[in-house]
């Protein structure tokens, strides 16, 4: 295989059907976990670190997206824990202490149910963090790679990972090392993850959307703020989740 754009796309489009393809099932279920937990009121909590982080800015805050979901970054240790900003660094996920403080730091209630995304799924503080939310009774749902993740051995005290924590595993189809292309000195270039990750995000919250549909529901989604009339809308819905839900951090 060459490098170029032309084979990264060959590449990518095969990636998102064995993905769609394969994760039907599972998407189906993470919907119906999800749309369990909106309709008894509670909120999807999305957590990713590192580029993870995209796919919880996928699930939370975007437009055509559900308006009751929350993000949680790292980063809130900072700006809502008042911890310094040292505290910060490319190892902070690896350590299982921060899960407790990330949850505490979150507006979550009983009814609540979780989104992780890790594409290792094996670092400490994701893991903990998993931990924790099925040790208080949450739904939760988890995106990997079970290729990457099959290979790893977890950096967590218990040994476990992410995928053995889930209620729902979504695998997002991503190689070993997550690059695709393979370089002549050695090495990859090319990473798939974020945009497999994407498409689960996207997938599961129109299953939701279908699901609240087919009961008579109104489903809460979000218009994009840039066209006439998308404020009041936005804030409207979000005025029902009052406290609930983050959009700053």
């Amino acid at each position: 295989m060459t490098v170029s754009a032309e084979d990264y796309l060959a590449v990518v489009t095969e990636t998102i059907g064995r993905v769609a393809a394969s994760q039907r099932e599972a998407v189906g279920r993470a919907a119906d976990l999800i749309a369990e937990a909106v309709r008894a009121d509670g909120v999807v909590h999305a957590f990713g670190t590192g580029h993870s982080e995209a796919l919880a800015m996928e699930i939370a805050g975007r437009a055509g997206g559900l308006v009751p979901t929350n993000r949680i970054a790292l980063r809130d240790l900072v700006l809502l824990g008042g911890e310094p900003a040292e505290r910060l660094g490319p190892l902070l996920e690896r350590d299982p202490s921060v899960a407790h403080r990330l949850y505490e730091l979150a507006p979550v209630r009983p009814t609540d149910v979780f989104v992780l995304a890790s594409n290792s799924g094996v670092n400490g503080a994701m893991v903990e963090f998993a931990t924790l939310v099925k040790e208080r009774g949450h739904g939760l749902v988890a995106i990997t790679s079970a290729q990457h993740s099959g290979r790893m051995t977890s950096r967590h005290p218990s040994g476990r990972k992410l995928s053995d924590l889930a209620d729902v595993v979504l695998d997002n189809g991503a190689p070993y090392g997550d690059a695709t292309l393979p370089l002549p000195g050695g090495g990859a270039v090319g990473a798939v993850s974020s945009i497999t990750a994407a498409l689960l995000a996207q997938q599961v919250t129109v299953e939701v959307v279908a699901r609240l549909l087919a009961a008579g529901e109104r489903p809460p989604v979000y218009l994009s703020a840039n066209i006439p009339d998308g404020d009041a809308h936005n804030n409207e819905l979000e005025a029902r989740y009052a406290g609930r839900i983050r959009r700053g951090s």
